[in-house]
């Protein structure tokens, strides 16, 4: 099977449709004597292939929500199933073996390692488990794929903004993923290297079928995704699926 047929550009029956399937997902924390709802029932698919944006002013449960659907997080309640496999109340063991296989993460920082060089910060998750090939090859590949072919032996002091989030892209899409989470890629970005950064995702999208799951705060964004789903209160207020950047 070759990666567009498993990304779904060629449908294959034995892969599910849905990378990720959210049923009633709460989260409640104590504050004080009290219990605060912070998510309140979310429901929601990503199908393979997709773009998906969360958009929710600050207290909207986004990062919340963003946090349990990466695994990083438990809910209080429902269930999340990934590329047909329940994470939801799987041990932290075989939940960081999960991870490390079917996600990969774009976060708006960065968070490259200071002294590894670009090369070197995306054969980092390659080194956990199991993954064919040869790692140094994957890494100069993925490299390459987001145009820093130049750049392998370069550390992040040594690269702009929008070269670190480039690097950190390759390194979320070094053991071939599911599902690629990205919270406010654009955050530390003007607006000129932002765009180029959803050009990029665009870019790679087409070519390799890769589903991308965005929380953002940024219009931009959420105007280059297949649906947008928006939260208020710990609630979906509304799910718009997008045509050409205007919604119906």
């Amino acid at each position: 099977m070759n990666k567009q047929q498993k990304r779904g550009v060629f449908p294959n029956p034995q892969i599910p449709p849905l990378v990720m399937e959210v049923s009633s997902i709460t989260k409640r924390l104590p504050l004080g004597r009290e219990q605060i709802d912070i998510l309140k029932g979310i429901s929601l698919t990503v199908k393979r292939g997709e773009m998906l944006t969360l958009v929710g002013p600050s207290g909207s449960g986004k990062s919340t929500l963003l946090g349990i659907l990466a695994g990083l997080d438990s809910p209080t309640s429902g269930q999340i199933v990934l590329d047909g496999i329940d994470i939801t109340r799987m041990s932290e063991g075989k939940l960081a073996t999960v991870r490390n296989r079917k996600i990969g993460m774009v976060f708006q920082a960065y968070n490259l390692i200071a002294t590894l060089t670009a090369q070197e910060n995306v054969e980092m998750p390659l080194y956990v488990g199991k993954h064919p090939g040869q790692i140094s090859t994957r890494a100069r590949e993925l490299l390459d794929l987001v145009g820093l072919s130049h750049r392998l032996l370069h550390r992040p002091a040594q690269l702009s903004g929008g070269e670190q989030q480039r690097v950190a892209i390759a390194r979320a899409l070094a053991t071939d993923p599911a599902l690629v989470i990205a919270d406010e890629p654009t955050g530390n970005l003007d607006g000129q290297n932002g765009q180029k950064l959803l050009k990029l995702i665009a870019d790679l999208r087409a070519q390799t079928g890769q589903t991308f799951l965005l929380a953002t705060h940024d219009p931009a964004v959420a105007a280059h995704a297949d649906r947008v789903v928006q939260l208020v209160d710990g609630m979906i207020a509304e799910i718009h699926k997008q045509i050409g950047g205007s919604t119906r």
